[in-house]
């Protein structure tokens, strides 16, 4: 039985024998047409062009529900597989995914009839939801019943977007992507507090790791979920004495976290600096949300984009960098071009947080070139390889 099931896999186009191959390749070719297009919009070159909500609001929907909402789809199909010891989704039912998840950015781009983009926008979270829960539930493993919980937070925020597109509420569509953002920061800190001092410690051949402490793990997660709440119910959006506290001791416990997976020979492996730089930028975001909320920052702008660009952006390039090599069965060391990707999405990052106070013109544009050419070097490097069968004959 083992051996049909080995050759049933095995005749499975590459691309569709597990999640992470067209999550992460679609994920990462959306990411580096998103910016140039956002660009190119606001520099009056698209015309009459519009998608659903404007451009604005498609900018900052897409590049939260669109391509990071795929790489977290991406890595938790596959994960949920070494997890559970259960086969991830594969073939068919993966093709059948990829494609809503495909047609409901066709759809906010087009600006498709309301009804069909409502439906094809909430069924994607909604479908990985389900799949991760039934994996999860078939073995009890009540560890990771919290993603689930995250899953189905970030379809209902999503939902919350879409009835702010469909009363042309443009403050209700900003509280549904700004929840949607500490959702994922949530899921950043669930998924990056196991892996990175994980990876940190495989990476440098350590013997024993760092030791978590669960009740910092624990207050981490339920108070980036906290933020989402108050973000979702409106209350967030003003300058609040109280929340720059929280934000504040967001700040303190992600950045004592850092100081504790911290290692000199993290800067000899490009896999291993790019994850705490990118760790790093969490709580550089949540210190500027503190100062914000407590009158000492004018803009929350810059906090924002150094948690989406900085942190976000960067620590997705250099997990789907680590990961892809593993699941395909290839040696630990990035390809060619990889570390410049790296480096380009840290710069990317300064420019967005820093540089665009000082030149705005030259720092946005920078930013989004540095951006895209990051996301562009993994197209090219990767995409071959998720597009092949393992290196080592291996399913999956």
């Amino acid at each position: 039985m083992q051996v049909l099931d080995r050759r049933k896999a095995l005749a499975i186009t590459p691309l569709w024998r597990l999640g992470f191959r067209p999550f992460f390749l679609g994920g990462c070719l959306f990411a580096l047409l998103v910016v140039p297009l956002w660009l190119a919009a606001l520099s009056g070159w698209m015309g009459e062009w519009q998608p659903a909500g404007g451009w604005l609001a498609w900018h900052r929907h897409e590049l939260l529900f669109g391509f990071a909402l795929a790489i977290i789809a991406g890595f938790l199909l596959s994960a949920v597989q070494t997890w559970t010891g259960q086969p991830g989704l594969h073939g068919r039912p993966l093709t059948m995914l990829a494609l809503l998840w495909l047609a409901a950015r066709v759809a906010w781009l087009a600006d498709l009839p309301l009804p069909l983009l409502a439906v094809l926008e909430l069924a994607f979270p909604l479908a990985v939801a389900a799949v991760m829960a039934r994996s999860l539930w078939q073995v009890r493993q009540k560890r990771n019943y919290p993603i689930v919980a995250v899953l189905l937070l970030l379809a209902a925020v999503d939902a919350v977007c879409v009835a702010g597109l469909a009363s042309a509420d443009e403050v209700l569509q900003r509280q549904g992507v700004l929840a949607g953002v500490w959702l994922v920061a949530a899921m950043m800190g669930l998924i990056g507090g196991r892996v990175i001092p994980f990876f940190t410690q495989r990476g440098l051949g350590k013997v024993e790791g760092v030791k978590p402490w669960p009740w910092l793990d624990l207050l981490l997660l339920l108070g980036s979920a906290l933020v989402a709440i108050l973000y979702a119910a409106g209350i967030a959006l003003q300058a609040r004495a109280w929340i720059g506290l929280l934000f504040a001791l967001l700040a303190v416990g992600h950045l004592l976290r850092l100081a504790r997976w911290y290692d000199p020979g993290v800067w000899r492996v490009p896999l291993l600096w790019s994850l705490h730089l990118a760790y790093a930028w969490l709580g550089v975001a949540c210190l500027g949300m503190a100062l914000w909320h407590l009158g000492l920052l004018s803009n929350p702008s810059q906090p924002l984009h150094a948690l989406t660009v900085g942190s976000m952006g960067g620590l997705i390039l250099a997990m789907i960098a680590r990961v892809s090599l593993g699941h395909t069965g290839r040696p630990l060391t990035p390809p060619a071009g990889m570390t410049l990707a790296f480096i380009l999405v840290q710069l990317g990052g300064l420019s967005r947080v820093g540089l665009i106070e000082v030149w705005p013109f030259w720092g946005l544009w920078l930013a989004a070139a540095c951006w895209s050419l990051a996301f562009i070097l993994f197209a090219w490097r990767y995409g071959p390889m998720l597009c092949r069968a393992r290196v080592d004959g291996h399913p999956g």
